[in-house]
């Protein structure tokens, strides 16, 4: 029986379309604990995410962590959960919305769908979108601005995943990274000196990015290094000693050894040796999410002031920033470079075009 699900039908000398695919890491549906309990699974159950033998990690998975973290999940999303739905997903869409409009207003005649790693609207679901409409190249630009093999492989492994079932592939363009990117790294120095200018300066800007197990570096995995060329770049363009930065990671799981130094003990040591105030930014986070405002604009926050420290200040993701979506645009520009994304106005035009180039070659 074959695999391969049904074909759009085939549309003989429609012109090539183009169409781009933000990915994102994914969200529950719902702040409860049904739905996490869903999420978890699928999140949880992605070999690239756990890196523990299989058949022990699933009667783990599924015998403790299953019937416990769900519910606890379930009350930290609540705190953050938007009328909208999860800010993540609010954030993504958007994103890709003000995506498409800037690439429009750039003279690129293509679609833009956002889509989720895990949850909904899922990565295959997408892209059957995208193959229906016409489209006959795609670039996948996940939202991570450092490279992972738990974040931006498991997205390529998704699409990988899609076309096993898909008859007639588009061609397509990854896009793996882009932390150092100049535009991005300028974007992310804005945000903080508009938050300083409003909020105030602190003694310390905190540059807290997710972890990883400590293991992944020793395995080749570039995230590590990435991350501290981010933050070094972000320090550099705000023109900061190395006295007045720190990098740390946070998001532990489990007992082993995760990349350090760990955010919330490092900023309860800051508080506890009489540091006042401090300023945290998460730039390895394209939007807004549970990690961002639970765990450290709340509980990091709580640790910091509770230790002793006397102003905490978080610096939001870049969300709809416009100067973030321009670094965006710029990027998919750069990938976009070779395909057909530009209408010609009209066929009269075309074929002016082609008349032009046969009399150069006449004259050649």
């Amino acid at each position: 029986m074959s695999m391969m699900k049904p074909e759009p039908a085939y549309r003989h000398g429609s012109a090539p379309k183009t169409a781009l695919l933000f990915c994102n890491l994914g969200t529950p549906e719902a702040p409860t604990a049904a739905a996490l309990r869903t999420y978890l699974a699928q999140f949880l159950s992605d070999p690239r995410v756990v890196e523990i033998p299989r058949l022990i990690w699933m009667l783990i998975l599924h015998g403790i962590i299953l019937r416990v973290r769900p519910a606890k999940s379930a009350a930290k999303y609540a705190t953050v959960w938007l009328p909208e739905g999860s800010p993540l997903k609010v954030w993504t869409e958007r994103q890709s919305k003000l995506l498409q409009g800037l690439l429009g207003e750039r003279g690129h005649r293509l679609s833009v769908r956002y889509a989720m790693r895990y949850g909904q609207p899922s990565i295959a679901a997408q892209l059957d979108a995208l193959r229906t409409e016409g489209a006959t190249r795609v670039l996948v630009l996940p939202a991570y601005p450092q490279y992972s093999g738990a974040t931006t492989a498991s997205v390529i492994d998704d699409v990988a995943r899609w076309s096993l079932q898909t008859r007639h592939l588009p061609e397509l363009r990854f896009i793996n990274r882009y932390y150092d990117q100049p535009q991005h790294i300028a974007a992310l120095a804005d945000s903080v000196r508009r938050h300083w200018a409003e909020h105030g300066r602190s003694d310390k800007l905190v540059m807290s990015f997710h972890g990883m197990p400590a293991r992944t570096l020793a395995l080749g995995d570039p995230y590590h290094c990435e991350c501290l060329k981010t933050g070094r770049l972000l320090a550099e363009a705000l023109g900061l000693s190395r006295e007045q930065w720190l990098v740390t990671f946070q998001s532990r799981f489990g007992k082993a050894k995760w990349l350090e130094p760990y955010t919330e003990p490092s900023l309860i040591k800051l508080a506890q040796e009489g540091l006042k105030s401090v300023t945290l930014i998460c730039p390895g986070f394209s939007a807004d999410c549970l990690e961002t405002l639970e765990e450290i604009n709340q509980e990091a926050r709580e640790a910091f002031l509770h230790a002793g420290g006397q102003r905490f200040s978080y610096v939001p993701c870049l969300n709809d920033d416009p100067a973030g979506l321009r670094a965006l645009a710029d990027l998919a520009e750069q990938h976009l470079q070779g395909w057909p994304t530009r209408e010609v106005a009209d066929a009269s035009a075309l074929a002016a075009q082609r008349e032009r180039a046969l009399a150069l070659g006449a004259k050649d």
